[in-house]
């Protein structure tokens, strides 16, 4: 199926041949994603990323030679890229996601997860919003004592509604759970997020969540 004008352009980084052959077939079965290229590892994804500029980057953590949060960590050190990266995981809370979402992942998938929900995946971080499943900010929550509180500059800058804003954020939950469970509107959630993310020069949710564990705020 061909893709539709202005559709979303995804590249993928796996060393597993079948892998990438999957995600090739889901990409091609939606008209609104493009096929950009695959890599079997960092390096080459990173050239491919350069020659390419896809949307979204669909990357696997563990990689010979040059791994995922090397990889990430080379894209989060190039802005001019553009590219935000789903990590496609073998387990959705294994002992890489802090580090991943440290060295800038906006969000993660299972690889045996449903087409219709890798494909969300896709369009929701292309959009510029982070995925994260309330299970994946649970374990990055409970990997909180194994690292030093560290400040975070302009969290000092955040009112005290913001600041509840990002430790919400940090929970796993949309504005609109978020605005539910205070009994307020999405609007006044979605306003007080995107004035932390200024003052915080968050990238994406998935920035928020690593800020507001590493600053020791009182998780919901």
């Amino acid at each position: 199926m061909s893709a539709a004008p202005g559709a979303i352009r995804v590249a993928l980084a796996d060393d597993q041949a079948v892998v990438r052959m999957g995600l090739r077939a889901l990409i091609d079965r939606e008209p609104d994603l493009e096929f950009a290229g695959e890599a079997a590892d960092g390096a080459a994804a990173l050239r491919l990323l350069g020659e390419t500029r896809p949307d979204v980057l669909l990357l696997d953590i563990r990689m010979p030679g040059m791994d995922g949060i090397d990889t990430l960590r080379a894209i989060a050190a190039d802005p001019a890229l553009g590219t935000r990266v789903i990590v496609v995981t073998t387990f959705e809370v294994d002992r890489y996601v802090f580090a991943a979402l440290q060295a800038g992942a906006s969000g993660f998938v299972l690889k045996d997860s449903a087409p219709e929900e890798l494909a969300h995946a896709i369009r929701v971080v292309a959009s510029g919003e982070a995925l994260l499943s309330p299970s994946v900010t649970r374990k990055v929550i409970g990997l909180f004592g194994r690292h030093d509180v560290a400040p975070v500059e302009g969290l000092d800058t955040l009112t005290p509604r913001e600041r509840e804003m990002v430790a919400w954020v940090a929970t796993g939950r949309s504005n609109d759970e978020i605005a539910a469970e205070l009994v307020i509107s999405p609007d006044t959630v979605r306003t007080h997020v995107s004035r932390a993310m200024v003052k915080l020069r968050a990238r994406d949710r998935a920035q928020l969540v690593v800020f507001a564990v590493r600053s020791g705020l009182a998780i919901p």
